[in-house]
C-alpha cells in the first residue's frame, strides 16, 4: 500500500451510482488530506483498492443524519461516513461507536458492510470519519430503483425479505458479538421515552406543536421491558441494498449509527413510523420516503402480524398502540431536529424546508391513535386511525 497521493481519479469509470451527486458546499472537506490519511491507515481489507490516488468524491443525497460519501478510485469504490457540522445531541454521530458495531457484528450478520478505517482525529477533515466497503446493489428510496419493475407477487417477496432481515438481526446471539455493553440494563423503554422527549423539547421551534400530550401519554402508558436484542433503530428501505440480480433479495443493511441493545418491538415500531401506505391521507403520502405504497407491500398491521408470527412474539392491541405512537413520535423528533438545523442555516438542503409540516402532521396522527386507543381499548387501536387529508 502506497502512502502517497500523487494522482486524482477522474470520471473514467463513470458516475452512475444512484443517489451520488456533487458534494454540497457546506458538506465539503479536504479530500487530499483524507486520501493521504486513508492510504497510511487502512486495514489490509482496504488494499483491494489502490489508495495511492486522490479519489473523486460524490455525496449521497439520501439520509438526514450522518453524511455519506462515495469515494471513486480507479479500481473500486469505497464509502465514507462523517457527522454533519453544527451542534449535536450528546451521544449522537459517534463514528467510533458506529465503526465498532459494524466491525464486530459483521462477523455474525452477512449484511453488514466491511469496515476499512476509522479516523477519530477531527483535524484531518474537520470531523471524525470512517471508511467502509461499498456494497454493490440498488437502494430503494422514495421509489424503486430506476429500471427495477416488480409485479405484486415480487413486491410482496421483497417486503417479506426485508422484514425477515429485521427478524434475523433480532435473532443474533448478543453474547457472541461482544456488544453486550451497548445495553444499559432494565429501563430501556423509560430511557427512550425520556431521551426522545428531551430531544424534542430542545429542538422545538415556534411553528410546530408542543407534543406535550403525546409525551405525557407515552410516559404514563409504557409497556413492561421485554427481552432485549440488538436493535438497528433506523431500519428502513433506504438503508437496505438489494441484490443487482434479484431486487427482491437484500444483500446489505446500512447506517448503524443508532444501533443499541433494547426492545425489539420498539425497533419494529421505529421502522413502521416511516411506513406510508397507499391508503394514507394525501399529505402523509407527500412525505413518503420509501416504496411502501406499492401493490403487494404489507400494510402496517400485516407487518406486525408477520413479524410476531416469525418471532413468536405476543403483543396486545393496547400495547401496540403505544409502540406505534412512540415510533411516529420518534420520527417527528428526528424531523424536527433536522428542521431546526435548516432554520439555523446549518444546512441548505432544500428537502428539509417542509419538515416542520411533517412534524405537525405526525403530532395529529399520534393524537388520533391515542384517542382511538382510549375509546376502544380492546379494539385493534392501530387500525382505527383515520387518514389525514
Amino acid at each position: 500500500m502506497n502512502g502517497g497521493t500523487s494522482r486524482t481519479v477522474g470520471d473514467e469509470r463513470g458516475s452512475d451510482v444512484a443517489g451520488a451527486r456533487p458534494v454540497r458546499d457546506e458538506d465539503a472537506f479536504d479530500v487530499a488530506a483524507m486520501a493521504g490519511w486513508l492510504a497510511a491507515n487502512a486495514t489490509p481489507a482496504g488494499t483491494e483498492v489502490d489508495l495511492s490516488v486522490v479519489p473523486q468524491v460524490k455525496q449521497f443525497s439520501g439520509g438526514v443524519s450522518n453524511l455519506t460519501y462515495l469515494l471513486r478510485y480507479p479500481d473500486g469504490d469505497l464509502i465514507l461516513r462523517r457527522p454533519p457540522k453544527g451542534s449535536h445531541h450528546k451521544g449522537t454521530h459517534d463514528m467510533g461507536r458506529e465503526h465498532r458495531i459494524q466491525t464486530q457484528l459483521g462477523r455474525f450478520l452477512p449484511y453488514v458492510p466491511r469496515t476499512i478505517a476509522l479516523c477519530e482525529d477531527p483535524t484531518v477533515i474537520g470531523t471524525p470519519f470512517y471508511v467502509m466497503q461499498r456494497l454493490v446493489g440498488e437502494i430503494p428510496r422514495r421509489e424503486l430503483p430506476r429500471g427495477v419493475i416488480l409485479d405484486r407477487e415480487r413486491t410482496a417477496a421483497l417486503c417479506r425479505n426485508v422484514i425477515d432481515l429485521l427478524v434475523d438481526l433480532h435473532a443474533v446471539d448478543l453474547a457472541t458479538t461482544g456488544l453486550e455493553d451497548l445495553g444499559k440494563g432494565d429501563g430501556y423503554v423509560r430511557r427512550q421515552v425520556e431521551g426522545w422527549s428531551e430531544r424534542y423539547r430542545k429542538a422545538r421551534t415556534r411553528n410546530v406543536g408542543s407534543f406535550e400530550r403525546v409525551m405525557e401519554w407515552l410516559a404514563a402508558h409504557q409497556p413492561a421491558d421485554r427481552a432485549h436484542a440488538l436493535v438497528h433503530n433506523d431500519f428502513r428501505f433506504d438503508n437496505i441494498v438489494l441484490d443487482p440480480g434479484d431486487p427482491t433479495r437484500p444483500v446489505g443493511l446500512l447506517d448503524w449509527e443508532l444501533t443499541t441493545v433494547g426492545d425489539p418491538l420498539m425497533d419494529l415500531a421505529n421502522c413502521l413510523g416511516y411506513w406510508v401506505q397507499a391508503d394514507d391521507g394525501r399529505l402523509m403520502r407527500a412525505f413518503r420516503r420509501q416504496p411502501t405504497h406499492l401493490p403487494g407491500m404489507m400494510t402496517r398491521e400485516e407487518v406486525v402480524a408477520y413479524y410476531c408470527a416469525r418471532t413468536g412474539t405476543t403483543v396486545t392491541h393496547s400495547e401496540w398502540a403505544w409502540y406505534q405512537v412512540f415510533g411516529l413520535f420518534r420520527v417527528a423528533v428526528i424531523a424536527q431536529q433536522v428542521y431546526q438545523r435548516y432554520l439555523a442555516k446549518q444546512t441548505t438542503n432544500k428537502q428539509f424546508r417542509f419538515f416542520g409540516i411533517a412534524v405537525v402532521l405526525l403530532e395529529l396522527r399520534c393524537r388520533r391513535i391515542i384517542s382511538a386507543a382510549r375509546r376502544m381499548p380492546h379494539a385493534v387501536a392501530h387500525a382505527q386511525v383515520g387518514s389525514l387529508s
